[in-house]
C-alpha cells in the first residue's frame, strides 16, 4: 500500500434540483463511503467530504417552473439529499453546501487569485439576448430548432432528440423559454481557461504518470479530449444566480457552475475544519496527502482535466491521486432518468423498505457499474438478499448464536485442543483483511465484498462440515472447539462487515457484545482468539430477513405505472388533415410474414420475406429488440405495399409493416382480427 497515510475523498456534489437514486449510490456514494470506511478502520488519518452542488442554470428552470426563488429550491432538495443520505448511512465527515457564504468567499478568492496571475483570457463575443427580459439566455432558456435532425424543441445545449451537442447560436429560429420571443445578437464579455496551455502536462501527468493505477474507463476518455485537442474554456457566465464575478466589468455575471462546484470540495473541507478545530490545509497542499475524486463517468473530464488545471494554474494545491469513476447504472433494462421518473429514489426506498439499508447497500456494490453500464433489476434484488443475506451470512451468524446460547448458556466455550483443520481455519480468517483491503486499494468494490461473502461462505461450510448438532452427543469436547472457532469467523465478520454493512456490523457486535473496539488490522493479527473463552455472547436475532414476491411485485408495479404514466404524456398531437383522396393513394393490405433473419450489425433490423398475395416481397423492420425471428414467422400483418423501395443496410425493403407500440414501448404488430386472404384490398 502506498506511504501516504492521510487521506482526502471527495464524492462528486449532487445536485440540489431534485432527490438522490440508486444509480448516484451505485456509481458514487457507496464506493466513496465503503473506502472511507476501510481507511478510518486501517487507523489512516481520512475524510470523506461533500456537500450539495446548488448553481446554474437548471436550478433557475426549476424555480421558475415552481414559481419560487432558487434559494428556495436549493433548500428544499438539500434537506432532503442531506437527510437520505444520513438515513443510508453514508457516513461523510463533513456535508456543505455551495450557496453558503463561506463556499462563495473561498470560490471568489480562488477566482481572484488565477485573475491576477493572469491565468485567464478575456474574450468578448455575440450571444443570444432576450430583449423583454433583459437578460442574456443561457443555454437552457433557448429552444429551437436542431440543425442536425429537425426537432423544434431542441436546449441550446443539446437536442434532446439526436443527442448532439450544440450552442445556442448555431439553433434555427431560436426562441427564448423565459418570454417565447425571438432573441437578438447582443455583446457580452467573459473570462476563459486557457485549457490548451495545460495540454501538455496534463498529457504526460494523466496517461504517463498514472497509465498504470487509474481505471481504464478514466483514461480512454482522457485521451479522446486530449487528441481532440483541449481549448480555451469560459468560466464565467451571464445569469443572476451563482458566485458573482469578483471583478470590474464583471455586473451581473456569475462563475460558471462547472468552475465553482468543484472548489466545494475545498470549501467543505474549511467548514469541517472550523466544526472540528483542526487545519484543513495539510489535506489540499501537503504533497502526502492521497486525494481521492469518486464520480460518475459524466463528470470524468471535470476531475482529470479541467479541476487539475484549474488547480495547478492555483499553484498551492494538490493533484488528485486517483479519479475512480463507475460507469452508470441502469434500472429494469432502461436508463434512469429523472425527466421521466425512471428512478428508485433514495428517500422512498428508505420509507418502503424500513430497517434495510444494507441490503440495498449489499444489491448496489455486489452489482456496481465499475467497468461497464449494469442493470438493477426488482428480481436480482430480492434474490441477492433471500440467497446471499439470509441463505449465507445471516445462516451463518444465527447457526453461531443460537448453538453457543444452546450449548454453553451464551458463554464462548474453552476449546478442548485444535485440531490441524481448526488451525487452518483460524489462518485462513487472518488472510481476509489483507485479501479485502487489497481490492479496496484498487477500487475493485465488487471484488472485495464477493471475499467479504466468501469468508461467510467459509464458516457455513466449516459448520456443515463439522455437524456440531450431531456431534454434541458423542463428542461434546470437540464441539467446544467447533463453537470455539465458529465465534471467532462471526466476530471477524462483525468487524470486516462495517466497511459494507455498517447497520449489519452495528447489530453483530451488540449481539457479540464486544466491549472492544476491535480495528481491519486485529483480524489479521490476533494471537489465539479475538473473543476469549468465557465471554458471554448475547440471545439470537435474525440479521436479515426474507423479501417476499408481493413486496417485489409491489415494486413492479410501481415502475409499470410509470412507464403507463411517460407513454401517456408521449401521445403525439395530431398531424395535419389530409383529404380522403390522399389516403386512398396508400394501399393497405394484409400479408403474411413467411421468412425472418437478423441483418448482420445491425442491431435493431430484421429482414422478412412476406406474401403479399400478389408476390413475395423483402421488409426491412426494425423491430430485432423486441422480436426473435422464429417467434414471428407465420404471423398475418398489415402492410403498405405502395410505398416507394428504399435500401437499408444494403438491404432493398419493398413495404411497411403497420404497428404502434404496448404500454411498456413494445412495437405491437396491427393484424386482420381474424385471418384473411393475403392481398385482399382493405375498405
Amino acid at each position: 500500500m502506498s506511504h501516504k497515510k492521510r487521506f482526502l475523498i471527495t464524492a462528486a456534489l449532487p445536485y440540489t434540483n431534485g432527490p438522490v437514486h440508486i444509480g448516484h449510490l451505485a456509481g458514487v456514494y457507496i464506493p466513496a463511503d465503503i473506502y472511507a470506511r476501510y481507511q478510518k478502520l486501517k487507523g489512516h488519518d481520512a475524510i470523506y467530504i461533500c456537500g450539495s452542488d446548488e448553481h446554474g442554470v437548471p436550478i433557475t428552470i426549476r424555480a421558475k417552473k415552481e414559481g419560487k426563488s432558487p434559494q428556495e429550491v436549493v433548500d428544499k432538495y438539500h434537506g432532503l439529499i442531506k437527510k437520505s443520505f444520513e438515513d443510508f448511512g453514508i457516513k461523510f465527515d463533513n456535508y456543505s453546501r455551495t450557496s453558503l457564504p463561506l463556499h462563495h468567499k473561498t470560490a471568489s478568492d480562488f477566482f481572484k487569485k488565477l485573475y491576477e496571475k493572469g491565468e485567464f483570457i478575456e474574450k468578448e463575443s455575440e450571444q443570444l439576448y432576450d430583449e423583454q427580459a433583459k437578460q442574456f439566455l443561457a443555454d437552457r432558456f433557448v429552444k429551437g430548432t436542431c440543425p442536425k435532425c429537425g426537432y423544434d424543441e431542441a436546449y441550446g445545449d443539446q437536442c434532446e432528440k439526436c443527442g448532439t451537442s450544440l450552442s445556442p447560436t448555431e439553433l434555427i429560429n431560436p426562441i427564448s423559454t423565459l418570454t417565447g420571443t425571438k432573441p437578438v445578437m447582443k455583446k457580452t464579455k467573459h473570462w476563459y481557461l486557457p485549457l490548451d496551455k495545460h495540454q501538455e502536462w496534463l498529457r504526460k501527468w494523466i496517461l504517463e504518470d498514472h497509465k498504470h493505477d487509474w481505471k481504464p474507463n478514466v483514461l480512454g476518455q482522457v485521451k479522446s479530449w486530449l487528441d481532440d485537442g483541449l481549448r480555451p474554456r469560459a468560466v464565467t457566465r451571464d445569469l443572476d444566480w451563482g458566485v458573482p464575478v469578483p471583478v470590474e466589468g464583471a455586473e451581473g455575471k456569475v462563475l460558471y457552475v462547472w468552475f465553482d462546484a468543484p472548489i466545494g470540495y475545498i470549501s467543505s473541507t474549511k467548514e469541517w475544519a472550523e466544526k472540528t478545530g483542526k487545519d484543513w490545509e495539510p489535506y489540499w497542499k501537503n504533497p502526502d496527502t492521497k486525494l481521492i475524486h469518486f464520480i460518475g463517468k459524466d463528470n470524468i473530464v471535470f476531475h482529470t482535466i479541467i479541476f487539475p488545471a484549474m488547480l495547478k494554474a492555483h499553484g498551492d494545491y494538490i493533484l488528485p491521486d486517483n479519479v475512480p469513476a463507475n460507469e452508470f447504472l441502469n434500472l429494469e433494462g432502461d436508463k434512469i432518468s429523472t425527466s421521466r421518473n425512471w428512478a428508485v429514489w433514495l428517500h422512498e426506498y428508505l420509507e418502503e423498505f424500513p430497517g434495510k439499508q444494507d441490503v440495498l447497500r449489499y444489491v448496489l456494490t455486489a452489482n456496481a457499474p465499475e467497468t461497464k453500464d449494469n442493470d438493477f433489476t426488482w428480481k436480482d434484488f430480492q434474490a441477492r438478499n433471500n440467497n446471499e443475506l439470509v441463505g449465507n451470512l445471516g445462516n451463518f451468524v444465527n447457526r453461531v448464536v443460537v448453538l453457543t446460547n444452546k450449548y454453553y448458556d451464551g458463554k464462548i466455550p474453552e476449546p478442548a485442543e485444535l485440531t490441524e483443520k481448526d488451525l487452518k481455519i483460524l489462518e485462513a480468517v487472518k488472510a481476509y483483511p489483507d485479501r479485502i483491503g487489497t481490492l479496496i486499494e484498487k477500487f475493485k468494490f465488487r471484488e472485495a465484498l464477493n471475499e467479504f461473502m466468501n469468508l461467510a461462505r467459509m464458516g457455513n461450510k466449516y459448520l456443515a462440515d463439522e455437524e456440531p448438532w450431531k456431534k454434541i452427543k458423542t463428542d461434546p469436547n470437540r464441539v467446544k472447539s467447533i463453537m470455539f472457532v465458529a465465534n471467532q469467523i462471526t466476530t471477524a465478520l462483525a468487524v470486516l462487515s462495517e466497511i459494507f454493512l455498517p447497520f449489519t456490523s452495528e447489530k453483530l457486535r451488540k449481539i457479540l457484545r464486544m466491549r472492544s473496539p476491535l480495528k481491519w488490522d486485529d483480524i489479521k493479527n490476533f494471537d489465539s482468539y479475538l473473543l476469549p473463552p468465557g465471554h458471554r455472547i448475547g440471545k439470537p436475532e435474525l440479521l436479515f430477513e426474507k423479501i417476499d414476491d408481493e413486496i417485489i411485485q409491489k415494486q413492479k408495479d410501481k415502475l409499470l405505472q410509470t412507464k403507463r404514466d411517460n407513454k401517456s404524456a408521449e401521445v403525439a398531437p395530431a398531424k395535419e388533415m389530409i383529404s380522403i383522396d390522399d389516403f386512398s393513394k396508400l394501399d393497405i393490405r394484409p400479408a403474411t410474414i413467411l421468412e425472418a433473419e437478423k441483418i448482420p450489425k445491425a442491431k435493431k433490423l430484421l429482414k422478412l420475406t412476406v406474401d403479399t398475395g400478389m408476390d413475395k416481397r423483402t421488409v426491412v423492420a426494425g423491430i430485432a429488440e423486441h422480436y426473435k425471428p422464429e417467434d414471428i414467422v407465420g404471423k398475418q400483418v398489415m402492410m403498405i405495399i405502395n410505398l416507394k423501395p428504399v435500401k437499408l443496410r444494403g438491404v432493398l425493403s419493398e413495404g411497411m409493416l403497420l404497428m404502434t407500440e404496448d404500454q411498456m414501448g413494445k412495437p405491437v404488430f396491427l393484424r386482420p382480427e381474424k385471418e384473411v386472404p393475403n392481398g385482399k384490398m382493405t375498405k
